[in-house]
């Protein structure tokens, strides 16, 4: 996945929220602070697995090598591929469900945060929108990190500069 997909389509989304909210800013129920958690507990939850993974995956690589993990260190089950797999997909949806958030919230935050001063609506909105969009943040980053981990590494046998499929 290309990092550059995912800014395009937050920003693609921002211009698009941005010109919804300034026309229907007025109808709109009021935006509660707590609406974007819920994108919180997801890159929460995505940022443990990514880590509890790299975990998994680094002692079972060292076990392939037959390297001493050390007197104190854990036994680790290991990793089904499957599951590596699945976690790789979620992480491609996150990262672009976090983007397409990101998007929504910064066009939201571009039309509340001028208007602090006129309306009184604004300041609440404008809380949310800030959370909204490093909430959705935090969750592309997640995902990111939890893609990346799912990637194979290189073999050491391989020869450097080779064909890459």
């Amino acid at each position: 996945m290309s990092r550059r997909d995912l800014v395009v389509v937050a920003a693609g989304l921002a211009l698009a929220s941005w010109l919804v909210v300034r026309a229907t800013y007025g109808s709109l129920p009021p935006l509660r602070w707590w609406l974007p958690v819920p994108l919180a507990v997801l890159a929460v939850a995505e940022a443990l697995g990514a880590r509890t993974l790299r975990t998994r995956l680094a002692a079972q690589r060292a076990a392939r090598r037959g390297s001493d993990p050390g007197p104190g260190a854990p036994l680790v089950r290991p990793v089904e591929p499957m599951l590596v797999a699945r976690l790789a997909v979620l992480a491609q949806a996150s990262a672009y469900v976090g983007a397409v958030f990101a998007g929504v919230w910064a066009g939201v935050l571009l039309h509340v945060a001028p208007a602090v001063s006129r309306l009184e609506a604004a300041g609440g909105d404008t809380v949310t929108a800030v959370v909204g969009v490093a909430c959705a943040a935090a969750l592309t980053a997640a995902a990111l990190w939890l893609e990346s981990v799912c990637r194979v590494p290189p073999d050491e046998d391989d020869p450097p500069g080779g064909v890459r499929a």
